[in-house]
């Protein structure tokens, strides 16, 4: 594996990884953590640095979205685990600037909380050698606003040769992550959060 791919590869457990240190939900020393994958074999990890990832805001007054193709994360295919971590402050578009700084600063609170993760496993056992489209439950714990929350995401997966392509469509309620929508703009901002990504991974040795 070259050097750009050993950095990417560190790149995204430490993304992970200190992001739930920062929640208080794992103590190990992140050091510690970023060596837990290291052994992995590499033909089994598949990569992925720029998923597209959108919100939208269906609310009576106003429609928002962004998106961001920040989205990075890794799959093992062998034990079917998987990390996920997107940098809240890379979500583009909102209807002005304004509101995107409000989204950083006073909802998201991407400062205190940088990062948004999903990390689990994948419930079917699926043969990630054999092509073909696999409908899949990912479960796992989502966090966001620095709150976990146990959730199933059901995904489409398109397994080619030297790739894999997901795409998933799913809901993220601001009140299970503790996202407080002051009650001025209560009519502007959807208290449920539509969420679309799509993406493809890669074998991380190529």
């Amino acid at each position: 594996m070259n050097r750009n791919l050993n950095f990417l590869l560190l790149k995204i457990r430490v993304q992970i990884f200190s992001s739930l240190v920062r929640t208080s939900k794992v103590f190990l020393p992140v050091g510690l953590m970023v060596m837990m994958t290291a052994y992995v074999p590499q033909e089994n990890l598949f990569f992925t640095d720029s998923g597209h990832i959108e919100f939208t805001s269906y609310a009576p007054l106003e429609y928002i979205q962004a998106s961001s193709d920040e989205l990075a994360g890794l799959l093992n295919i062998n034990d079917l685990s998987f990390s996920f971590t997107i940098p809240m402050v890379s979500f583009q578009g909102f209807n002005s600037a304004l509101q995107r700084t409000h989204f950083n600063e006073n909802y998201i609170e991407s400062e205190k909380f940088p990062n948004s993760t999903f990390k689990g496993k994948v419930i079917e056992e699926i043969d990630f050698t054999t092509p073909g489209t696999y409908q899949i439950r990912a479960k796992g714990l989502l966090n966001v606003h620095g709150v976990d929350h146990d959730r199933i995401i059901r995904c489409v997966i398109q397994v080619e040769t030297g790739k894999i392509s997901v795409e998933s469509n799913f809901t993220v309620p601001l009140e299970e992550h503790k996202i407080k929508i002051p009650s001025i703009v209560q009519q502007k901002i959807a208290e449920v959060i539509d969420v679309s990504i799509n993406f493809e991974m890669k074998p991380i040795d190529q």
